[in-house]
Parts: C-alpha cells; structure tokens; sequence
C-alpha cells in the first residue's frame, strides 16, 4: 500500500490525508486511462489515476463500498466489481458516477438491492446483478431512472418473485438476462417490450410450474426476439407446454443451452413446432434421454436412468414436422451415410425451406450420397460438412443450384473435380491432402486452401470473381507476379506458414504487399512468413531480410564487370600500343633469349676449355637499314677498322636475334646509320635498344653508341616509338654526312677518331 493524493478540494486537507492514509492504491492503468486491478487482494476499493475511464476490480475481497470511496471518479464509464464479496453498499455510494455507463455487480453477496444506487446514474447503459443471494428485486422504484438502461441481467437461484412494477421504468431494452431457476411468482411486466434479445433461465419452472414459465413466456416472446433458454429438463408432454406460448407468438429464433431432453419430449416439442413460423433452432450441449422410440403417440414409460448420447439418426417422420426449418445444425454426432438418407427423407425435398444445414464432425464417407439428399433443397445456400471422413470425390454431382457456400475442410480429399457446384462463392477445403487444384469455379469469391500439400498458387484464370484466397501451411516455395495478376480480382491473400524460397524477386513482392504497395494485399500475419530456403537465410522473416544488389542481380552484375574489365584492358591495350609497349616486351624477350642463349654458349666453350672467339672482335658493328646498304657498302669500309656488317659476318641458319646480340657483344663501338629509312625499321630499333641494354649489363662506359646522319634529321621528325634514338640524339654528339666533298675528310676523320676512342687519336 502507498500514500496517494485525495481527490478532495485543498480547504478540505485534514480529511484529504485521512483519505489517502486508509486506502490502498492500484497503478496497473494503461495509456487510455483503463485501470485493471483485479485479482489485487484488496479489501476496499483503491484509489487510481485521475481521469481514469474504466476501473475493473473483479475477483478481490471487497465487502463495502462506502460512500466516499469512489469520489473523484466522475469520468467514470465502466466499474466492475464482479467476484468480491459484497454485502453493503451505502446508499450514496455511486452518486458521483453520474458518467457512468456500465456497472457489474455480478456473484457477490447482496442479500437485498436498493434503488437509491442508481438514482444519480441517468447515463447508465449496463447493468448485471446477476448471481447474488436477494430473493426478490424489492422496490418498484429499483429502475426508476434508468432510462438510458439497454442492458439488464439480475437474477440467481434464490429469486423466488418478480412483481409487476419492478421493471417499471425500463422501456427501451436490447437484452434482458433472467436467472430464475426457482421462480415461484410472476407478476406480467408491461412498458418493457418487445426486446432485442432475452435469456432465460428457468430450469424449476419448467419442471414444476408449467403454467408460470407459460405466462413468463408468453410476456417475453415476439416474433423478432430471439429467445435463449438455458438449463432445460424436458422429460415429457407436460414440460412441452410453455413452448405452445412460443409458437402462439410467432418466435422465428430459438437457442438452448445445456438441455436434456427424452425421445417423447423431442416428439411432442415438433408437434408444438408444426405450423410455427419456426426458422432457426440451435441446441447447444444437449443430453437425449430415454429408449430412442420415437412413434408420435408413444407415452413416456421408461424407468431406465437418463444417459448420455451422440445423435446418429433423426428419423424422416420427425423430420417432416419441421418443414419451415431454415437452419439445421447436428454438429459433432454419430451420423452416417444410412442415417443421413432418413434423416433427410431420401432426399425428397422435405425440408424445402433450409437454407443452411450443418453436418460437421460426423461420420460420412460419400459425397455422391449426400449431393443427392440435398439436390431438391431448392433454398439450401450453406452446407457445412467439415470434418467428415471424404477421401474421394466423385466426378460428377447434383447440388442444389442455390448453393453458395461449401465447407469440406478436416477430410482426407486427395484431388478435387468438377463434383463442386458452379454456384459457389465461397469454398473451404483447407486440411485436406489436396496438390493440385484445377477446377473452374466462375462465381467463387472466397477459396481456402490451409492445411494441404499444394506447391503452386492455383490457376486464377479458372476463378474470375475470386476476392480473397486463404492457402497457408502448403508446401508452397514461391509465386511470381504474374500468377497473381491472373486473378482478376483478388485482393486479399494469406499465404505465410509455408516453405518459402527467399529469392530477390519472391522477397520484394512480399515486402511491396506488407507495404500495401502489392496489387495483392496480404491480410495475415507478416511474421507467418519466414524463410526456409537459401540456408543463409532459414529461420528469417521476410520482412526483415535485406538482399544486396550484388546477389539479386547476380548476371547483371558479372556482365557489367566483364564489360568494365574489357573496357579497361581495351583501353589498357590502346596505352600499350600507343607507348608501344608491345613492341618493348618482345624486343626485351628477344634480348632476354639471346642474351640467355650467349651466357649457355659462353660457359659450354669455357667447360671445354676452347674460346673459339675472341671477346672482341670487331671494332664496331654497322646498324643501317637496308635501304642505306648502297651508301654502307660505298662510303663505309674504312681500311683501318674492322666493322661488323650484317649481310658478310651475320652467321647462315642462326637466329637474327642472335646473331645481333654476337655481334654487338664483340664489337667496341655500335655506329647508327640515321635516316628516314632507318626510323622506319623495326631490326634497326631492335639493334638500337640491344645497344642500351649492352648499359644496362654495365659492361660499356655509356660511349658506345656513334650516330651518323646520312639526312637532316631532327629529333622531332623520329617517332616516339624510337625514345631511346631521341634520347641519345639529347645526350650524344652525332656525326652528320656531308653533302659537299670538300667537307667529308673532315667527316672521315672524326669518323675515325670515335671508332678509335678517346684515348687513341688520328697522327
């Protein structure tokens, strides 16, 4: 217990603290200001937040409700103390509830009521003071004014009387619940009828007071009223007779509850029913008693005690007295294709006015059977055969062409045929062993599938008009878009608890239909669909899965890449060929080969023991192109040198490339005969770039290289391709032929000077 604010005014502080200090409080109130405190073992009623709008207080040990314990309530709508232990109530008790809309005061220990309770509660819709030990309502005055009342249930087992005038003042009711198993007075009501709905318990006067559960009946029954009457012993003529009352005013819907009944009084009950409008009879937890004779004249004689059974025949004789019955329900019995046939008289049309028949639970096996007891129901609209035991459908069926909705749903239906009638809207096979589904069905708008083995959405083509499918817990992988858009109006589809394949496409329909962005709304629950497949992915909600653009686009992504890497070795090839790579890499593997193949030759001859040549052999090899041969073979031969050419000292059958490679090795100097025929040749570029690697090897001081111009010749006319040539062109002094003849001894003679060296000049 903890001290809370009163809900006094400040001037009144010392009856505040009083307040606060002797009652309990209760904080189990939620965001719309609903307080739950039940089961909190209080024993008076506590204080909660204010404002609060509803305040349950079922099942504590409350005994008094005192005059100041529900002040500050005034934004009350609904107080339930339900299950306490009441036995006082002060009379001002509920005045500051004048919001008041519901108020149970159900199974407490009020051995008397009072009317001035409710005098300032002129909002009060609800009312319950049902199953309290008080013996009659008391006053006239108890409902005075309840105007707003539209719920009222009161009663229990010791109520013994209702006088006329204690339901005075209760003139628009929608439901009246009476508990008066021991009624012994009743005194007719006027001003309160007709009603919505009554409920009446009256076990004892049923029994023991025909006559007075007549009158009850007859106040309460109007032909719209639908009448429930609860804890019924019908043993026989007599116990019949209130019924007549029913009958007499025409009620169209009747309802009971926990009723016992014996073979003479079934018979005697549809005899009283003959000629009544009678349209709906629903018996709910009933017990037959008696020998199961079922002859109209028969008299009750039996002394054998009443027991239990199941229904397995309603005999057509019996039948026939319920011609203008409209609703049939003998859910969960022993009925049987042989029983059916009486119970439904061969199928002779008897019961011509059914609209719904209701033989779930049972024991049927052939549905040729029953399509043909129920061909000539020319209103029948409902058939509800759950649960049965069909494992075979016929090919062919007559059914009533009034036919709209079919329940086979719980049996053990392998495929389906064109057996289902061509009128149905709605549909239910779910539970079944279906794996297929191809039947036309053009008028069908509700079709559920739950509990099969299908691996596919069924054809929408075959169901233009269908609105809503139900096919979850199948062994459904995936569907498409498209299938989809085969059904031309559907709009609502609940397909989770199946064996989802969690593709890219599959996962972004489902997550556009959880958004509503779908054509196809997806009506259950998001978490009923997880993923059984990829692995990765199993035990995942399909909502929550987040697939990357790399795994759902998986050809795209791999063309877009090998589109990138041709485009950048296109590009990379361009670049190689314009710095003339190409040509660098097969020079430098030629040079690479030779020099390999020298290096092989040189350390064959030295572990011989022979140097069949000499380190150097020449003093400098001539690189010319062939076009310049004229101007080698006329000018060149300087009777002083010994100089390597390539068409006399070149060796027959050994590779250019070695041969040049041998040759430049044993020569001194390399002379470049520079021209536009020379830049032109790709052997004179190889013996250019042969001439630097000789640098690279560390073998020459960097002077090796002459450069004799037969033309003008600028740097800028040689192509790039030829970097080293422009390279030396920067960095060496090179000899340019002479055109005059006065002017070529000099030529000759620093021709002569750079074959020698530096450290040997002309005399």
């Amino acid at each position: 217990m903890k001290q809370t604010r009163g809900f006094r005014k400040s001037h009144h502080s010392s009856e505040d603290f009083l307040f606060c200090s002797i009652h309990p409080s209760c904080d189990r109130c939620d965001r719309r200001l609903s307080c739950n405190c039940t089961y909190g073992g209080f024993t008076r009623v506590p204080t909660v937040t204010d404002g609060a709008l509803t305040l349950d207080l079922s099942f504590n040990n409350i005994s008094e409700v005192t005059d100041d314990d529900l002040i500050g309530h005034a934004h009350l709508r609904a107080l339930s103390l339900h299950g306490n232990t009441l036995t006082v109530i002060q009379p001002s008790a509920f005045d500051a509830l004048w919001n008041l809309e519901e108020l149970d005061l159900s199974n407490n220990r009020l051995t008397a009521l009072n009317h001035t309770w409710f005098q300032k509660l002129g909002a009060l819709q609800k009312l319950n003071l049902v199953g309290n030990p008080y013996r009659s309502l008391g006053s006239s005055l108890l409902f005075q004014g309840l105007v707003r009342l539209r719920k009222l249930a009161f009663g229990s087992d010791d109520l013994v009387e209702l006088r006329r005038g204690h339901l005075t003042g209760v003139s628009q009711l929608e439901e009246l619940t009476v508990h008066a198993n021991n009624l012994q007075r009743w005194e007719g009501q006027a001003g309160i009828w007709p009603l919505g709905r009554v409920t009446l318990s009256l076990h004892g006067p049923f029994l023991n007071n025909t006559a007075l559960a007549s009158d009850l009946l007859g106040d309460v029954s109007y032909p719209e009223t639908p009448m429930v009457l609860l804890d019924l012993h019908l043993i026989g003529n007599e116990s019949i007779q209130p019924f007549r009352e029913t009958s007499r005013r025409r009620v169209r819907f009747l309802t009971t509850y926990n009723l016992s009944v014996s073979d003479e009084a079934i018979v005697e009950l549809l005899k009283v029913s003959d000629g009544a409008p009678l349209t709906y009879m629903a018996v709910n937890n009933a017990r037959l008693t008696g020998e199961g004779r079922w002859e109209p004249s028969v008299l009750y004689t039996s002394r054998k005690p009443p027991h239990c059974v199941s229904v397995f025949l309603l005999p057509c004789n019996s039948t026939r007295l319920l011609k203008n019955l409209q609703y049939l329900d003998l859910t969960n019995n022993l009925l049987t294709d042989m029983t059916l046939e009486q119970t439904l008289c061969n199928g002779d049309g008897t019961l011509k006015n059914l609209r719904v028949l209701n033989f779930s639970g049972n024991a049927l096996k052939s549905l040729s059977t029953l399509s043909h007891l129920v061909a000539k129901l020319d209103k029948l609209a409902h058939l509800d055969v759950s649960r049965n035991g069909y494992n075979v459908m016929p090919t062919h069926c007559t059914w009533p062409s009034t036919l709209q909705y079919l329940n086979i749903s719980g049996s053990k239906l392998t495929e389906v045929t064109a057996c289902m009638p061509k009128t149905l809207q709605v549909l239910d096979l779910s539970n079944n062993d279906l794996q297929t589904f191809l039947v036309d069905l053009p008028a069908l708008r509700e079709l559920y599938l739950s509990g099969n083995k299908l691996q596919n959405l069924p054809n929408g083509s075959k169901f233009p008009n269908l609105q809503s499918l139900t096919i979850q817990s199948n062994t459904l992988s995936i569907f498409h878009d498209s299938e989809l858009k085969s059904y031309q109006r559907l709009t609502n589809l609940q397909a989770g608890q199946n064996k989802i394949l969690c593709s890219c496409e599959f996962v972004n329909l489902l997550q556009m239909s959880f958004r509503g962005q779908g054509a196809v709304a997806l009506t259950d629950e998001e978490e009923n669909y997880i993923c059984d497949s990829p692995l990765p992915l199993q035990g995942e909600q399909v909502g929550q899965v987040h697939l990357s653009i790399a795994y759902c686009h998986q050809v795209l992504v791999v063309c877009v890449c090998c589109g990138v890497a041709l485009v950048i070795m296109v590009v990379l090839v361009v670049v190689l060929w314009r710095i003339h790579a190409f040509w660098y890499v097969k020079m430098t593997w030629a040079w690479l080969k030779a020099k390999r193949s020298s290096s092989s030759r040189r350390r064959r001859q030295n572990r011989d023991g022979t140097d069949s040549e000499p380190l150097l052999c020449y003093d400098a090899f001539v690189s010319y192109s062939e076009r310049d041969a004229s101007w080698v073979e006329e000018y060149l031969p300087l009777q002083a040198f010994s100089l390597c050419l390539h068409k006399r000292d070149f060796l027959p059958g050994q590779w250019i490339v070695d041969n040049i490679m041998s040759a430049m090795e044993r020569s001194r100097r390399t002379v470049f005969i520079l021209s536009e025929n020379f830049v032109s040749s790709d052997w004179c570029r190889y013996e250019l770039d042969f001439s630097h690697f000789r640098l690279f090897d560390g073998k020459d001081d960097g002077d090796t290289a002459i450069l004799i111009l037969l033309e003008p010749l600028s740097k800028d006319d040689i192509p790039k391709r030829f970097c080293k040539l422009r390279k030396l062109m920067n960095s060496t002094t090179y000899l340019e032929w002479p055109q005059e003849e006065e002017k070529r001894p000099e030529f000759w003679g620093s021709l002569r000077n750079a074959l020698r060296g530096d450290d040997e000049e002309e005399p």
